[in-house]
């Protein structure tokens, strides 16, 4: 299985446009299959399953947690439940509800947010949602999964639905581009090696994986070896395959459109400690702040979610795996 090599000129699609489609498809195959949402159907794609089955699909309105207590009741009769809305508002004003709800209950609810991350853009900082992955991963019995691309999220949707268990699925708003190979099965708490490398691994998710990729060819033509590996199984993790990039190569990258504190730095900088690695750990995601509005990607670019930044990170591990 061959990843796509030229990054640029990859096509792109946004992943709520995928979940969107999803929805269908999997709705003709799951006659117990319900979806939710809490007014912005239009944004995150339910839409179409709306269209498609009304009589199985339910606006809550502006009420979050409202949302999210039907759809444990929902699941407590045996359906499967997707309930989606924006990252800030799904994770965030509605936690308690999923703790007390749904995780404790191992409930079968699969939580869906698009606009993740700061690369919403213009809606600015109450609505770019960082901090979602880390609150999420927190949680008893909750899986965290953020997809790198919309093959991706097809694959990650065909498996977790017929698995009974709750699930956190996060998208971006944007489209990413499209990288995983076409014959790639997603397999729940694995990750994927799409490029090997010698001098420094980079762990990525979501649309970081794009960009370390990108970064990896560019720092090629440096005689600089980067694996990258692609970590959409945030929790639970692939210990495994951690330990061993980061004994082959020392030097271990971490990227995510998400905090450092709390996301997959902070999950694989557990692992490399617990298991006793020695590797050198630089974690490349948002710093300790609150982002700010503007275009979606200038926004990544003003914040070192880039190419450039990302470069400048695996610079900064091999100078300090040199100093060991």
């Amino acid at each position: 299985m061959m990843a796509v090599t030229d990054i640029k000129n990859a096509p792109k699609k946004a992943l709520r446009d995928t979940y969107g489609e999803m929805l269908v498809k999997l709705g003709k195959e799951d006659p117990d299959m319900v979806v939710l949402d809490a007014d912005l159907s239009e944004s995150t794609k339910t839409h179409k399953f709306h269209i498609t089955f009304p009589d199985r699909f339910f606006n809550a309105g502006i009420a979050e947690q409202n949302m999210l207590g039907l759809s444990a009741g929902f699941a407590y009769t045996g359906r499967t439940v997707y309930a989606s809305s924006f990252a800030i508002f799904l994770s965030g004003r509605a936690w308690e509800i999923i703790r007390q709800q749904i995780a404790y209950n191992g409930l079968n609810v699969k939580l869906v947010a698009s606009h993740g991350g700061v690369s919403v853009g213009q809606d600015g900082a109450s609505h770019q949602m960082n901090e979602d992955i880390a609150i999420m991963r927190a949680l008893p019995n909750m899986n965290v999964i953020v997809p790198a691309d919309s093959v991706e999220m097809e694959k990650v949707l065909e498996k977790v639905h017929y698995m009974k268990e709750p699930f956190y699925i996060r998208m971006g708003r944007e489209k990413f581009p499209v990288i995983m190979p076409v014959d790639y099965e997603f397999e729940l708490g694995k990750g994927f090696l799409l490029k090997e490398g010698d001098d420094v691994s980079v762990i990525a998710c979501g649309v970081m994986v794009s960009i370390a990729l990108q970064a990896a060819y560019e720092l090629e033509e440096e005689g600089i070896s980067v694996e990258v590996v692609n970590m959409a199984s945030i929790k639970p993790i692939d210990r495994e395959l951690i330990k061993q990039t980061a004994t082959k190569t020392g030097a271990v990258v971490t990227s995510e459109e998400h905090s450092v504190i709390g996301g997959l730095g902070s999950a694989v900088s557990e692992v490399l400690s617990e298991e006793g690695c020695n590797a050198v750990l630089v974690r490349h995601g948002i710093e300790d702040r609150f982002a700010l509005s503007g275009p979606a990607w200038e926004v990544m670019d003003e914040l070192g979610l880039s190419v450039s930044g990302l470069k400048s990170k695996i610079r900064q591990a091999l100078s300090k795996k040199c100093q060991k």
